[in-house]
């Protein structure tokens, strides 16, 4: 499928955001994900497309500008910065939006409003906050293009912190090692439940969840064969998800995330499968996504062949994991799930001695951010059907 939109910045966001350097050793681990790293770009590329209906680029670029400042990340804050300047946007405009203070315009507050909910708090995104785009005259595609842009930067957000985490422990590492860090304290106690055993725990759950969307799906039958190419990538099952047919909406935006999603979770080598599981998970069930939760517990269990860990990230997931290796995947998960620019090379040499290499950790950087957007999607465009009430 080709694309139509320029491809421009050459220069890779995420390197220049980290910075990386072309023979930094961590650039070097980051290019051994090349597919995750070609989609990442390519998904910045959609995100700021002339072609996005809806949304005008410099729009696109405010609510980026917001997103990050939002998150505390300078230097991807200073990138969208330097982007809205070049582009002759109004100066007190950006200063506004950066600062985080009040704007005139009533559909760009609108906007705004809802990115600083969507990053800071995705479980209170409700029909009514989707009602209000719609009301300050967001077309459906625009909708799903603002929901998509946010939810990409909490994904670049996760990723370059974690990347700023490898590259101080790279740095680290040519110093002598301070003291060791503690140990993850134990989880509360879970057996083991038999293989297909509901598990139904503060609101969160194992089982087969259904998903409402609160936006028009694309019609399968009226598909546009770009649209379509889209659901493909993704799965063989996207034409029948009522999430998937939403996305849809914007094609460009789903191809390059399906790549992405691929690629960051069924790569070969590096961190087994089943721990990438276990760290979407814990974002999901950190971040209140009861549907996301349910699908990677029950993949997590697959791939495991158990599930107690499940039910301890269920109940209380901070003190979630087995043994010292999955104690500290899951602190690390919910740290950089929840508090990015807190992630430093402490938290990666803390992974390090636990037994996981530096593909591994890269590979659960990935996990986590990739979920920070996935769940920041589900939460805000429709909600989960329960086959029974969960207790």
């Amino acid at each position: 499928m080709t694309t139509s939109y320029d491809s421009s910045p050459v220069v890779d966001v995420i390197d220049a955001a980290v910075p990386l350097a072309p023979n930094q050793a961590t650039r070097m681990l980051r290019l051994q994900r090349d597919k995750v790293v070609a989609a990442t770009q390519g998904s910045y590329d959609a995100m700021f497309s002339p072609s996005v209906e809806g949304l005008s680029v410099a729009e696109r670029l405010l609510v980026a500008l917001h997103a990050c400042s939002v998150s505390k990340a300078a230097t991807l804050a200073a990138h969208y910065r330097e982007r809205l300047l070049a582009d002759g946007a109004d100066r007190e405009l950006i200063a506004a939006v950066g600062s985080g203070a009040q704007v005139a315009d009533a559909r760009l507050r609108t906007v705004l409003a809802f990115t600083a909910s969507l990053i800071e708090r995705p479980i209170e995104g409700d029909r009514t906050a989707v009602r209000a785009l719609a009301d300050a005259g967001l077309s459906t595609p625009a909708v799903v293009a603002l929901g998509q842009l946010i939810a990409f930067l909490s994904y670049q957000v996760r990723v370059v912190a974690g990347l700023q985490a490898l590259a101080a422990a790279e740095l680290a590492s040519e110093r002598p090692a301070g003291p060791a860090p503690a140990s993850p304290h134990p989880g509360a106690k879970h057996e083991a439940l038999p293989a297909n055993t509901p598990i139904r725990i503060k609101g969160f759950t194992n089982e087969v969840l259904g998903w409402k969307p609160w936006l028009e799906p694309v019609d399968v039958a009226a598909a546009t064969p770009t649209q379509l190419a889209a659901l493909d990538e993704m799965s063989p099952q996207a034409r029948t998800s009522p999430y998937f047919l939403v996305l849809a909406h914007q094609p460009e935006m789903l191809l390059q995330r399906s790549i992405a999603f691929n690629a960051i979770m069924f790569a070969p080598g590096g961190m087994p499968r089943a721990e990438r599981e276990l760290g979407a998970t814990v974002e999901s069930r950190v971040n209140g996504c009861v549907y996301c939760a349910s699908v990677h517990a029950q993949r997590f269990e697959q791939l495991a062949k158990r599930n107690d860990v499940i039910s301890q990230v269920f109940d209380e997931p901070a003190s979630a994991g087995t043994t010292p290796r999955e104690k500290a995947i899951v602190e690390f998960s919910i740290r950089l799930g929840a508090e990015p620019g807190k992630v430093s090379a402490e938290d990666v040499r803390t992974l390090k001695e636990v037994g996981l290499a530096e593909l591994e950790v890269l590979d659960l950087i990935h996990s986590v951010a990739l979920f920070a957007w996935a769940n920041r999607l589900m939460l805000n465009l429709g909600e989960p059907v329960f086959p029974q009430a969960v207790s």
